[in-house]
């Protein structure tokens, strides 16, 4: 788990993830995140979740029938063992001396994840 800071609140990202996979013949990997806030005045339906591989971000979406998941699938490439990724999340909330005015926007970049392909 990485405690993480939205605005002054906590926030909590945990990797749901397996750190070792078998590899697959679509050479793409699975992976999930979910993030707990206590930021009342984060917009949930503003996060835009990405999985940050070699530079490239990769949209995610929303597991089904959860509210506060994310998963998405990251490219290995055939021969290669591993990959590191890192989650991003972009999201907009309003600061708590403007609750009724404009939106701010933030970003939220978490630690490096590795993934090993195993044969």
């Amino acid at each position: 788990m990485l405690p993480l800071l939205l605005a002054g609140c906590q926030s909590t990202l945990t990797n749901l993830s397996a750190t070792k996979q078998p590899r697959n013949a679509n050479n793409l990997y699975p992976v999930e995140v979910s993030l707990k806030s206590n930021q009342q005045s984060l917009q949930w339906n503003t996060i835009k979740p990405y999985i940050k591989v070699n530079g490239q971000l990769l949209e995610m979406r929303h597991t089904p029938l959860m509210t506060n998941r994310w998963e998405g699938l990251i490219p290995v490439p055939a021969g290669a063992t591993s990959v590191d990724y890192q989650y991003k999340f972009d999201f907009e909330f309003y600061r708590i001396d403007k609750q009724f005015g404009t939106p701010q926007t933030d970003s939220i970049l978490s630690h490096s994840y590795h993934l090993h392909v195993v044969d």
